[in-house]
């Protein structure tokens, strides 16, 4: 709630998301990129940073999620990494995003990897490109697809099967989306949308939160989710 600033200031720098140095993104030519560096543009797309900061860290996507480009070169290492693990801010407003504890979730290396690319100023690193879904596609292949480009995959596991740790959460893991126990307790589409658009915040890190979808996904996307994640009743 009161740490909402948290986006003005700090979705800034959702984690990862990239953009500390250039004032547009892109500045360096793809010779001048260290593997660190590539490495983090990959995480970027990887745990869906895009999703919410922007191609690159532009931003565009939401008015509460500032452009990396421009936040992101004014914090420091030390800073982005706090950001990404422990996140920032609060919000109980589903539209309104809010950046979500990530430690648990996306390991050291790949915090540091992602603050590299941040700082470098989301240089152009070919090949590295998010998930292409098929416009054309039924609602449960487009979900099957949204579910590794929004990066639900990196939390819920590979077909919800779960099993990520999150040790001072009740259950000790991040719950799977499939199977008896989820869909007893999320027995309705309703249920299912509702949770995707306003996630569940339970506290400081090390208690991996999810975020709020609200905001940034389509209708048509969120329907295509719950299309995908019904498929996996039986797992």
């Amino acid at each position: 709630m009161a740490r909402r600033v948290f986006f003005s200031s700090v979705i800034v720098v959702a984690a990862v998301a990239a953009v500390a140095g250039c004032g547009g993104g892109g500045g360096k030519t793809t010779a001048e990129v260290t593997p660190k560096v590539a490495a983090g543009a990959r995480d970027y797309v990887q745990f869906a940073c895009e999703q919410c900061h922007g191609e690159r860290g532009r931003g565009g996507i939401s008015p509460y999620v500032p452009a990396l480009t421009v936040v992101g070169k004014v914090l420091t290492e030390a800073r982005l990494g706090q950001i990404i693990d422990h996140g920032l801010g609060e919000s109980k407003n589903p539209t309104r995003p809010y950046m979500p504890v990530w430690s648990g979730v996306i390991p050291p290396r790949k915090v540091s990897e992602l603050v590299a690319y941040v700082h470098a100023g989301f240089p152009d690193v070919p090949g590295v490109k998010a998930v292409q879904v098929p416009a054309k596609a039924s609602p449960a292949v487009r979900g099957r697809t949204l579910y590794v480009k929004d990066g639900c995959v990196n939390c819920h596991g590979e077909a919800g099967s779960g099993g990520v740790p999150n040790p001072q959460s009740p259950d000790k893991t991040i719950p799977s989306l499939s199977g008896k126990d989820f869909f007893a307790e999320f027995d309705t589409d309703k249920k299912i949308l509702d949770v995707i658009r306003s996630g569940s915040v339970i506290g400081r890190a090390p208690i991996v939160s999810m975020p709020h979808w609200g905001g940034i996904l389509s209708h048509r996307d969120l329907e295509a989710l719950l299309a995908y994640i019904k498929t996996l009743k039986g797992g």
